[in-house]
C-alpha cells in the first residue's frame, strides 16, 4: 500500500537555507509503503518511504512504533508539508531540529557560570598542581556568589561556595551530589547567570566584591584577594580564548585596600632566647603520648633556622642531608608536599608532591644550615630514624606529617614557652614566623638581600616589601658603616 500527496505536481521543489548551513531541498513527491520484517533481532520492522525519487528507511523494535511512525509522515502529508529530500523529514521536523541546534549552539556560546566553571576547571586540571586546583575552585566559587539570580529561595551563600567547589572538581562530572548539597546544586544549575551577564557593569562590580571580600562583609586578606583575583583572571583568559567574552570584565576596576598590611609585624619574631626556649617547650608537648612533641623540634628547627617553609620540610629526605659531626652543614631542598585534599590531587593523597616554589621544577635549592640545627637533625635521625622512603620526618605511623598535626604542637608550646602577657600578643603566633625570624636574623646579621632571597627560596622584590620595618639598626648606626665604607673618620670631619 502506499499513498502520494497531491498539493504540488510531482517532482516540485522548494528551497531554503538554514542559518549558517547548506541550501536544503524540499519536495512534495512523497509516497510512503507499507511496513515489511527484515532479519533483524533488536528492530525487525522496517518502513519505507520514497521523497523525490529517494528510499529512505527507519527500523524499529515493534510493529506499533513504526505503524505510528507511519501515520505521522503521513499526517504531514495530508497537511501538505513539503519533505527534506536529503533527510527524508517533514519540513516541520527539520525546521524544529534546526531551532533546536541553534539554541544549543547559543547556549554553548553563552554558558551559565555553573556550566563555564565545570568546563574551564575540566580543562585547567591536567596542567594544574594540587594547590593551584584548589584556589581555582576558590577563585569560582567566590565570583559565583555574585553570578546567581537572587530571589527568596536562594540557598545561604556558604552552601553556594560548597556546592561548586565540589561540582567543579571533574571526578564529580559523573557523581551525584551529597545530600546536603543536591538541592544547592540543583537550584545553581537552573538559577546561575550566563557569563555574558558579565558585560553588565553592575554584575561585574558584584563579582569583584564577592573576590575581595569575606561572607561576613570584611575584607579578604591582602594574599586571598591577590590568590583570587589571579583565579578568576585565568579563568577570564580562557572565557576570552572561547570566545564567550571579548575582555576581562573586571581588568579595569579598582583594587580595594585590603586587610593585612605588607610589611611583617615585628611583634611576630623571637629573639635567640625565645627561639631556644620555644624549641624547648616543643620537646615537652605530648611526651606521655608516642612523642608527639619530640618527634616536631628539629621539623620546627628547620623553619626557625634555615627559613624553610612547612610543606618543604615534609617532604626533606635525609640523603639530601649534610649533616657533619661539627661545623655547618647543608640542606639541598628539592620538592615540597603541600596538604591540599584528596579530591584537589592526582594520586589521591592528601599531600601533593611539587618542585620548589619559584622554581623549575627540576630546581633545588641548597641552604647552609648552623651547626646547631645540624646538631638537631643529627639526633633526631638517631632517635626517630627515617620513613620508609628516607623521609626525615615522620608521624608516629610512618606517613606524612599533617598540617593540623604540627599546628597543634606550635600552639601547645607556646604556653610552656612564653610568660601569658606574650602567649597573649602575637609573638609566634604561627609556624610561618619562625621562617620570617629566621630571613630577618639573616638581614639583620648583614647578609645581601639577594641571597637571603635565595637561601629563603623567594624573591628580593619580596623580602624588601615584607621585611624593610623589621630592621631595627638605628640611623646612627648606618650613618657609621657608610662612614667605614668610605673612609671617613673623626678626623676627618671639618
Amino acid at each position: 500500500m502506499s499513498s502520494r500527496t497531491s498539493s504540488a505536481p510531482e517532482g516540485a521543489h522548494e528551497s531554503g537555507r538554514p542559518e549558517g548551513g547548506k541550501e536544503r531541498v524540499f519536495s512534495n513527491d512523497v509516497r510512503v509503503w507499507g511496513i515489511s520484517k527484515v532479519k533483524s533481532k533488536s528492530a525487525p520492522y522496517q518502513l519505507r518511504w520514497i521523497v523525490a525519487g529517494e528510499r529512505r528507511y527507519a527500523s524499529f523494535a515493534t510493529f506499533t512504533l513504526a505503524d505510528n511512525r507511519r501515520s505521522e509522515l503521513r499526517h504531514a502529508m495530508r497537511k501538505g508539508e513539503a519533505f527534506d529530500v536529503e533527510s527524508g523529514l517533514p519540513e516541520s521536523e527539520v525546521r524544529k531540529a534546526e531551532a533546536a541546534a541553534k539554541a544549543k549552539t547559543e547556549s554553548k556560546a553563552d554558558p551559565t557560570w555553573w556550566e563555564f566553571s565545570r568546563e574551564f576547571m575540566k580543562r585547567r586540571w591536567r596542567t594544574a598542581a594540587a594547590k593551584t586546583r584548589e584556589g581555582f575552585a576558590d577563585s569560582l566559587a567566590s565570583a559565583a556568589l555574585g553570578m546567581v539570580q537572587e530571589g527568596p529561595d536562594t540557598p545561604e551563600l556558604p552552601a553556594v561556595r560548597r556546592a561548586v567547589r565540589w561540582a567543579v572538581v571533574p571526578a564529580h562530572e559523573s557523581e551525584e551530589p551529597p545530600p546536603d548539597l543536591e538541592k544547592v546544586c540543583a537550584w545553581l544549575a537552573e538559577n546561575s547567570l550566563s557569563l555574558s551577564a558579565l558585560r553588565e557593569s553592575g554584575i561585574a562590580e558584584d563579582v569583584h566584591y564577592r573576590l575581595a571580600y569575606r561572607l561576613d562583609g570584611k575584607l579578604a586578606a591582602k594574599d586571598t584577594y591577590k590568590r583570587r583575583r589571579r583565579g578568576f583572571n585565568s579563568a577570564m583568559t580562557y572565557a576570552i580564548q572561547k570566545s564567550y567574552l571579548d575582555e576581562n570584565p573586571i581588568a579595569g576596576l579598582e583594587r580595594p585596600a585590603t586587610a593585612a598590611s605588607g610589611p611583617i609585624d615585628p611583634r611576630v619574631l623571637m629573639n635567640a632566647t625565645q627561639g631556644r626556649e620555644f624549641l624547648t617547650a616543643v620537646s615537652y608537648v605530648g611526651s606521655v603520648h608516642r612523642n608527639r612533641g619530640r618527634r616536631l623540634v628539629a621539623f620546627f628547627g628547620c623553619i626557625l633556622y634555615a627559613a624553610m617553609r612547612p610543606a618543604e620540610v615534609v617532604g626533606l629526605r635525609l640523603a639530601d642531608c649534610h649533616l657533619p659531626e661539627t661545623g655547618w652543614g647543608v640542606l639541598t631542598l628539592r620538592e615540597t608536599r603541600p596538604v591540599s585534599g584528596k579530591k584537589w590531587t592526582d594520586s589521591g593523597e592528601r599531600h601533593d608532591t611539587r618542585g620548589l616554589k619559584m622554581r623549575d621544577p627540576e630546581a633545588d635549592r641548597p641552604v647552609p644550615i648552623p651547626p646547631v640545627l645540624v646538631a638537631m637533625l643529627r639526633a633526631h635521625v638517631k632517635e626517630f630514624g627515617t620513613a620508609a622512603d628516607g623521609r626525615l620526618f615522620q608521624n608516629e605511623r610512618g606517613g606524612l606529617v599533617g598540617t593540623s598535626s604540627y599546628w597543634r604542637v606550635w600552639q601547645a608550646a607556646r604556653p610552656l614557652a612564653f610568660p601569658p602577657h606574650k602567649v597573649a600578643s602575637p609573638l609566634a603566633r604561627k609556624p610561618y614566623d619562625g621562617r620570617a625570624t629566621c630571613i630577618t636574623d639573616w638581614l639583620r646579621s648583614g647578609l645581601p638581600v639577594a641571597e637571603v632571597a635565595r637561601r629563603a627560596g623567594t624573591s628580593p622584590e619580596v623580602i624588601d616589601r615584607h621585611y624593610a620595618g623589621c630592621l631595627d639598626n638605628s640611623e646612627e648606626e648606618d650613618n657609621k658603616k657608610i662612614e667605614k665604607a668610605m673612609g671617613w673618620g673623626p678626623s676627618d670631619a671639618v
